[in-house]
Order: C-alpha cells, then structure tokens, then sequence
C-alpha cells in the first residue's frame, strides 16, 4: 500500500521515487556487466563502426560513469523514501526538501542535456532520427525530466506547500 507523501504526489511520485531511480541506476549494471563498459562507451555516440576495444583508462571512466548513474539514481530513491518516512505530517518541511534536491538535480539535466548535445558531431545534433536509445536517453529522456521538474516547481497538477506560497511572518520567502 502507497504512503501518503503529499509533497511528491501522483504523477509526480511514480515518476520520481519509482522509475527515474531505476532508470538511472540501470545504466549502471550495463556499463559494469552486460552487455559492458565497450558497448555502454561505443553507444554514446551513433556510429556505424564501433571504436576498437578500450584500453584501461576508458574502461574505469566508463565504470565510474556507471557509479555516477548508480550514486544519482540511490540518492532520489532513500532521500525521498526518508523524506516521506521522516516527515509524513510535515508536507512543508517535505516541499523545502525534494524542492532543494530538485534544484540540483535540475541543474545536472540542464549540464547532462548540453554536454550530451555539443558533445555529438555537428551532422547528428539535429539528425533526432539517427539518435540511437542512448542519445535519447541522455538527451531527450533527461529533457523530460527536466520538464517534469520545472512543471513540479510551477505547481502544475499538485497541491503546493512551500513553493509559490506567500511567506508567512517571520519567514523567508522561496
């Protein structure tokens, strides 16, 4: 049975406590086991022709890509989880929380999502057809959730608590 988490309700906490952490720590477990740290590394860009095998140093970048995947993808999932078991009755306290972790993670997709971008040859930035899953993994999937994160700041389809009230005596405003 569902907690109530009134912070993180609906849409928004199926989307953010359940499949945006599993979706960040699978890349993980490809990078490190299967299918592995050559194909997770010959994704990144489309090519026809994948590069030759990846000599040790391109192989731990790729395994501590795939631990920044797994770190990003545990943290939304027992610091929300703790959030909604810690405050259940605070929904405030609970905004002020997810709003901060949302904030920096929003700055991260707003990175990943330009880097990704400049970062593919000039002929496939604008080619979306030529985009092979892990392009719109990194590009247009994180755009999402860009997209849902700025939606939950706006207060689109949830009650709010902290962001976007008006600040009472005594305290700042957001």
């Amino acid at each position: 049975m569902p907690r109530d988490f009134p912070a993180l309700s609906g849409f928004y906490q199926a989307l953010f406590l359940y499949f945006e952490p599993l979706s960040t720590i699978s890349p993980a477990f490809l990078a490190w086991f299967f299918p592995g740290a050559a194909w997770f590394h010959n994704q990144l860009i489309p090519t026809e022709a994948p590069s030759k095998a990846l000599d040790a140093r391109t192989t731990m970048a790729i395994w501590q890509l795939g631990n920044c995947y797994m770190l990003l993808g545990l943290i939304s999932s027992f610091v929300f989880r703790a959030i909604r078991d810690a405050l259940p009755d605070n929904p405030e306290v609970q905004e002020r929380i997810l709003g901060a972790s949302f904030t920096a993670l929003a700055l991260a997709d707003a990175t990943h999502i330009a880097l990704s971008w400049v970062g593919l040859p000039e002929d496939l930035r604008y080619s979306f057809g030529s985009w092979n899953s892990m392009t719109h993994g990194n590009i247009t999937f994180t755009l999402f959730l860009l997209s849902m994160r700025l939606a939950w700041f706006a207060g689109i389809g949830r009650q709010r608590y902290y962001y976007g009230k008006a600040a009472q005596k005594g305290q700042k405003s957001a």
